[in-house]
């Protein structure tokens, strides 16, 4: 089985070419720089690929695009973040219809971003967007799929929580401060937070792959979501740390802009539905198994 995959260097992408690897599964990374071999050259910038990139490739996975948190959102780093999955992802799946002997599946990336603010209330599958800048970009990322799917691909537009693991992202920015002693909830700490660990994250996309009843949109979130504040406790239990303090919402959009913290910190009651009417299993169901083995490995 040949698996082509974009954004093969970051934290979901080399979790999930580590595990394709040790399975003798043959990766194809898709670079933007000079390829070696194995690779393919894209351009997600300006989407240029070549038309017969995948050929003979059996499944494409991409998690390409800019990162949502790095930097403050001014007008134009909102439309780099944008177009950096609409360009890309459309090129993408130009290149997957094109193909000639596959692929059958693409798997592409999405968040529960869409949804915007639940407000507590649990969504799953078939509810409808949010209306935040954060739901608009992944209802354009998601579109961008469908040469793909009107050429007779099976797509997997994968919306991902909040992926916990000490490599990157949200766990890793805090993990040294709740070894210090000096985590802290946000706010009031009641917006929910859906989450998944990395190691499902990797399973579900395999899953995804080998499903052929799995397509259209997916939540890929842990199936128990938990409140900022038993997230904060779960994290100071695992590192045997305690967390007293409370980090005001005020100081974060000071360091980060008041958009961009505003849109992370709305409430996200997620369910994943699709995944557990597929049959998927998770490994780790609650925070508590989720933490402990991201901060033990």
């Amino acid at each position: 089985m040949r698996v082509a995959v974009t954004g093969s260097h970051g934290l979901i992408g080399s979790a999930l070419v580590e595990s394709l690897a040790r399975d003798g599964v043959h990766v194809v990374r898709v670079v933007r720089g000079v390829p070696g071999d194995e690779e393919i050259r894209w351009d997600p910038s300006t989407g240029e690929i070549a038309s017969d990139a995948f050929n003979g490739v059996d499944a494409v996975v991409h998690l390409a695009g800019e990162g949502i948190a790095e930097k403050r959102w001014s007008d134009a780093q909102k439309e780099k973040l944008v177009d950096s999955r609409r360009i890309g992802t459309d090129a993408i799946a130009r290149a997957c219809a094109a193909a000639t002997n596959g692929p059958n599946v693409l798997v592409s990336g999405s968040a529960v971003g869409f949804y915007g603010d639940t407000q507590g209330a649990i969504v799953d599958e078939t509810d409808g967007p949010g209306d935040d800048f954060l739901a608009d970009l992944c209802r354009a990322w998601e579109a961008a799929t469908e040469p793909a799917a009107a050429n007779g691909v099976r797509v997997v537009n994968i919306r991902t929580g909040i992926v916990q693991s000490r490599r990157g992202g949200m766990l890793a920015k805090q993990l040294t401060l709740f070894k210090l002693g000096l985590g802290g909830r946000l706010g009031s700490g009641r917006a929910w937070l859906s989450w998944i660990s990395i190691e499902d994250e990797v399973r579900a996309i395999r899953f995804a792959i080998d499903t052929p009843g799995l397509f259209g949109p997916a939540n890929l979130t842990a199936p128990n979501a938990v409140t900022n504040r038993e997230w904060t406790a779960a994290l100071a239990h695992a590192v045997h740390r305690p967390a007293f303090l409370i980090v005001p919402p005020a100081a974060l959009r000071l360091v980060m802009g008041g958009e961009l913290v505003d849109s992370l910190l709305v409430s996200q009651r997620i369910a994943p539905r699709k995944l557990l009417d597929a049959g998927f299993v998770f490994s780790h169901p609650t925070i508590a198994e989720g933490l402990a083995s991201a901060v033990a490995t």
